[in-house]
């Protein structure tokens, strides 16, 4: 890689950052919205099948004693 200039390197950035197309605050809330409900569904879903499993777990170990 070449090295470049301090200077030269942050007008590279700055030009950069001029090119990046930002989301709108609405799509920016719609998305929080549906990582928060993602999130929770994944841990209800995570917390019942724990729960299936170490039921069948003390299951199947209560049998073999």
């Amino acid at each position: 890689m070449a090295k470049v200039a301090p200077m030269n390197y942050f007008r590279q950035v700055r030009n950069e950052m001029k090119k990046v197309t930002w989301p709108s605050r609405q799509e920016t809330t719609v998305s929080t919205i549906a990582v928060f409900l993602m999130v929770t569904f994944a841990s209800i879903f995570l917390f019942f099948a724990d729960q299936i499993i170490a039921f069948l777990v003390r299951m199947i170990l209560s049998i073999g004693m």
